[in-house]
C-alpha cells in the first residue's frame, strides 16, 4: 500500500485535531471532515481505505455514511466512534458495515490498533 490514509469525521473540532495529531504521529496521512457532506466531497476526489465515523453527526448521521461509502468503496473499513452507545446504535452499526464500534472517549492506544489492524487486513486482501 502506498501511503496509510484515514478520514476522520467528526463534527467537534477538539476531536477531529486530536484525533489527526495522533494518527500523524504514527505515520498515517490524515484528512478530517466536519460533517457527512464534507466526507463524501472529499471521497470523490481521494481514496481512503481506512476511516473512522462519529455517529452523531449534523444532517447525515455515522450510520447512513457508512452504509453509503460501503456501497461505493465496498473494501473500507470504516470504524464507528460515538458518546451516544446503546445496543440498537451497536446492531444499526453492524448492519451498516462498520468493523468495530468504540464510546468517547475513546482510548486512543484502541484507535491505534484498529487503524494497523485495518491497514494490516487490506495488505492482506489485496495480495490474494
Amino acid at each position: 500500500m502506498d501511503e496509510k490514509k484515514i478520514l476522520v469525521v467528526d463534527d467537534e473540532e477538539k476531536i477531529r485535531e486530536m484525533y489527526s495529531q495522533v494518527f500523524s504521529s504514527s505515520g498515517y496521512l490524515v484528512t478530517t471532515a466536519k460533517s457527512a457532506e464534507d466526507a463524501i466531497k472529499i471521497l470523490e476526489n481521494e481514496r481512503y481505505w481506512v476511516m473512522f465515523l462519529d455517529l452523531n453527526l449534523p444532517e447525515m448521521n455515522g450510520i447512513d455514511l457508512c452504509r453509503q461509502i460501503r456501497r461505493d468503496y465496498p473494501m473500507t473499513i470504516c470504524y464507528a466512534v460515538t458518546g451516544y452507545a446503546s445496543l440498537f446504535e451497536l446492531h444499526d452499526c453492524r448492519e451498516a458495515g462498520f468493523e468495530d464500534y468504540f464510546t468517547k472517549p475513546a482510548s486512543l492506544s484502541d484507535l491505534l490498533d484498529a487503524a494497523a489492524h485495518a491497514f494490516t487486513k487490506i495488505e492482506r486482501w489485496k495480495k490474494r
